[in-house]
């Protein structure tokens, strides 16, 4: 989750600066960058017990041992709570999953070349501190009152909030773990076109990651039960948006949802401000009941629209957040799938060939079974199975004709060889998980910490 906004604090005066706001991020596909961002649970090596702030071996710890490699501390009172460094980020989720935010990159082996310096430094500070690095989709052991809370004020506001909207919210912020990736638009109608196929094809990527089915030291019933929570996490602020669909969309409709989405909070002076449940729109005529008589400025808004968690948000680049965080060696699967969609004109074009006759109700129900049936899921009489397969080849089209060689010169399409894997198995990550589960591991998910760690 984003830490405070850094736009300019420009005072709102209309709807018009928030449709602005997003349409600034604009730019031509000769600068279209790719930032990807990656999660994962930190554990004691010792006995796999989840890791509080505090402490000789605490995630505190962590954060102070990895300026060794040049990362400046962001604090929030007296606490770390995010390193940067070169447009890159390292932060916490709220139970302590630990975020790497990729800078903008030009091409997937720039991407890769970031994950893997971040990899050996995190597993340098963490062996010397006993600290170990997984990667699931949702913690496959650890009840959630077992997590220690991250002290970061934005989500002392939200775990109070989350029970009031959806049974499920409190989880999503102390037991998941997610790769997503970030990508550009050329114009509106770039951006609405790329929003609607991603809409669409994410429970694709839920699928083909799936990576989530324990729960507690057992089985869950789900392939994704990472996806499942979001079916069940503040409705105002999650799903499909299915408006996004409708004829006309644009920055504009994005912002008048953001607007009737409840606030979480305002950031003043170094201090989060609970306005949980209350609406920007009574914030920009000043009747704010949190600051009575303030309006906001665009830094409130950016702050806002962090708040939001669709399937794919809108910022001034698009968010792709439907897949659970997994093993090292696919996380660049992710990005190379979108990239690979999204990127390339003639692949766009195919993608949305593919999704162009779902209907709203179609692209729900693919949502909500995805999580639980993984390729299995069909929508208009075709499995993702099915589906998948056509995407993943259409991805690496689009790859091919980027053609961006890394120094050995090979291209991208390979980073999607995980996928290809997946594809020919016909079977998520979760169920070889559950394989292993019920075969080599002997009834117990403690291997995992072994198997999937970083």
């Amino acid at each position: 989750m984003s830490g405070p906004a850094s736009a300019p604090d420009t005072l709102i005066e209309s709807k018009r600066q928030l449709v602005e706001y997003l349409a600034e991020g604009s730019k031509p596909a000769s600068d279209w960058r790719i930032g990807v961002e990656h999660e994962k649970f930190v554990f004691n090596t010792s006995d796999l017990s989840p890791v509080p702030y505090e402490g000789p071996r605490g995630i505190r710890a962590l954060l102070e041992g990895l300026q060794r490699y040049g990362w400046a501390p962001v604090m929030e009172g007296e606490n770390i709570i995010a390193l940067s460094m070169d447009g890159q980020s390292v932060s916490l989720e709220p139970g302590g999953q630990f975020e790497l935010s990729g800078a903008p990159l030009e091409t997937l082996h720039d991407n890769c070349r970031e994950l893997n310096t971040h990899l050996a430094q995190v597993k340098a500070v963490g062996g010397e501190l006993g600290l170990g690095f997984l990667g699931l989709g949702f913690t496959p052991t650890w009840r959630r009152d077992d997590v220690p809370v991250m002290p970061k004020g934005r989500y002392k506001i939200m775990r109070a909030y989350m029970p009031k909207r959806g049974n499920l919210g409190l989880d999503m912020m102390m037991r998941t773990c997610t790769v997503q990736v970030n990508l550009d638009f050329s114009s509106e109608a770039d951006m609405a076109k790329k929003m609607r196929v991603g809409l669409a094809l994410q429970p694709l990527a839920t699928a083909l990651f799936a990576n989530s089915p324990f729960t507690e030291g057992k089985p869950n019933g789900f392939v994704s039960f990472r996806g499942n929570i979001w079916t069940d996490t503040d409705p105002d602020r999650t799903g499909m948006i299915p408006f996004a669909f409708e004829q006309g969309f644009g920055f504009e409709q994005y912002v008048d949802y953001a607007l009737d989405v409840p606030m979480y909070f305002v950031y003043r002076d170094g201090k989060y401000i609970d306005a949980s449940g209350q609406s920007f729109r009574d914030f920009m005529a000043g009747r704010l009941p949190a600051l009575p008589g303030e309006k906001p400025g665009l830094r409130d808004w950016a702050d806002h629209i962090t708040t939001l968690f669709p399937e794919v948000r809108l910022k001034r680049y698009i968010e792709m957040r439907g897949a659970d965080g997994g093993p090292w060696w696919r996380l660049c699967a992710l990005p190379a799938l979108w990239v690979g969609l999204l990127y390339d004109g003639t692949a766009l074009d195919a993608a949305w060939d593919l999704v162009k006759d779902w209907s709203a109700e179609a692209r729900s129900k693919l949502r909500e079974q995805a999580p639980r049936l993984g390729l299995k899921a069909e929508v208009n009489g075709r499995t993702l199975l099915e589906i998948g397969r056509e995407a993943v080849a259409i991805s690496a089209d689009g790859l091919r004709r980027r053609n961006r060689q890394s120094d050995a010169g090979e291209g991208e399409d390979h980073y999607l060889d995980p996928l290809r894997a997946v594809i020919a198995s016909g079977r998520t990550p979760a169920e070889d998980l559950l394989e292993l589960y019920k075969g080599k591991w002997n009834g117990s998910v403690e291997p995992a910490y072994r198997e999937l760690a970083y």
